[in-house]
């Protein structure tokens, strides 16, 4: 067995696009969400609230480089430029040598494609069609992209898997390494604002309709919150074999020890408690390590009723109430398939530093909700040497990961 490292990673979110930025709004408990005007074009959507990205298009980015790149894509691809420079990797031969993969995913594809072949069906006419229409929408356009951008000829693992697609592209990535298939992998994920992704979880009466306390929500695991707040992002890991890694003298951030992930087989929107610790247990077996080896848990923390109490009581029913947990969410909005790596980055970055952010928002925990050590108000100073990172997606599918302090 490999042991596999991070040595680059990088990050695009509501909050900023570097660890500097992102770190000072965390300690400020400055969140990303914002009062979406033009929604207000859209009848019935009662939600108006969003975290977008500061984000276009790179100026160095060609036309012709970009043609098939939603901006999903694009998120993804500049999210793994920024990581391969933090590796010391960009440009290197060794992305085209075949011992370089990719583990990548997203909610969906780009809406733009999707919205030209609506076009088409809607007005029976094919003229709203190009030759990039399909590659813009398609499911696995990130890994695709990425790989044409750098020239990465690895194996490619497209993980689509709503809020678990890269959490899975990580855990996956970090498998392939580990039973030697590939020497690195590029993983992570991302997706892009949309509202008719609002109108996924508006329809299900899970959006929060605060639309004019923007500071003020979400609120995970508070007796108060109204419900989740769509954001969006990209955030990349470069992974590497541990002696590769160490032979060519990297920086290493962290290892990965632990990796779980199942599915409820019970119900497509409806979370189950007993699968999500069974995702858990199953990460601690793989780093094997006792639950008191964790120091934090960073929590899927939706901000919805029943992802957070299933959350909550699994968390407990493994863990007992002494583990520090808090959720991003709550300064992101819910990212989709970029929350599992932005906050895998998130929880490396403060395990390195010794801190860890409390959830905003989050003033009286609902009594619903297990008792844990919920970090609330202030940071929390805290040296660990384990942490772990959790997300949970429709379709039942959990994950869970685990990380040691280099």
């Amino acid at each position: 067995m490999k042991r596999v490292v991070i040595t680059g990673m990088a990050a695009l979110t509501p909050i900023g696009n570097n660890w500097e930025t992102v770190a000072e709004n965390l300690k400020k408990q400055q969140t990303g969400i914002q009062k979406m005007d033009d929604w207000d074009k859209y009848n019935g959507l009662n939600t108006r609230l969003a975290a977008p990205v500061d984000f276009s298009r790179p100026e160095h980015y060609t036309r012709k480089q970009v043609r098939g790149m939603g901006r999903v894509a694009m998120l993804g691809t500049y999210a793994t430029e920024l990581a391969l420079i933090d590796a010391g990797l960009l440009n290197d031969p060794c992305l085209k040598s075949g011992r370089v993969g990719i583990a990548y995913g997203s909610s969906s594809g780009s809406f733009g494609g999707l919205v030209d072949f609506t076009k088409m069906l809607l007005n029976h006419d094919k003229g709203s069609l190009n030759a990039t229409s399909y590659i813009r929408m398609m499911g696995h356009t990130c890994p695709v992209n990425i790989a044409l951008h750098f020239g990465i000829n690895g194996r490619i693992i497209p993980t689509s898997s709503a809020c678990t697609s890269s959490s899975q592209g990580i855990g996956y990535a970090y498998e392939t390494i580990k039973y030697g298939i590939q020497t690195l992998m590029v993983a992570g994920g991302s997706d892009e604002l949309s509202a008719s992704q609002a109108a996924v979880f508006d329809t299900l009466f899970a959006t929060s309709i605060r639309n004019d306390e923007a500071d003020k929500t979400p609120r995970p695991f508070d007796k108060d919150r109204d419900g989740l707040v769509i954001g969006e992002g990209g955030s990349t890991f470069i992974l590497e074999e541990r002696q590769h890694a160490l032979n060519r003298g990297a920086h290493i951030y962290a290892e990965i020890i632990g990796f779980g992930t199942n599915s409820d087989g019970l119900h497509v929107t409806q979370p189950d408690s007993e699968s999500m610790q069974v995702a858990m247990k199953l990460a601690m077996q793989d780093a094997e390590l006792d639950e008191s080896a964790i120091g934090y848990i960073s929590a899927h923390g939706t901000s919805t009723e029943r992802g957070d109490i299933a959350e909550s009581q699994a968390t407990a029913a493994l863990f007992g109430h002494k583990t520090p947990i808090s959720s991003i969410k709550s300064y992101t909005g819910h990212t989709l398939g970029a929350c599992g790596a932005i906050e895998a980055w998130a929880a490396v970055n403060m395990m390195n530093e010794n801190w860890f952010h409390p959830t905003a928002n989050l003033e009286n925990v609902d009594p619903e909700c297990a008792d844990l050590d919920y970090i609330k108000g202030d940071v929390r100073l805290l040296e660990c040497n384990y942490v772990m990172s959790n997300n949970f997606a429709f379709g039942g599918i959990n994950t869970s990961l685990i990380f040691k302090r280099e």
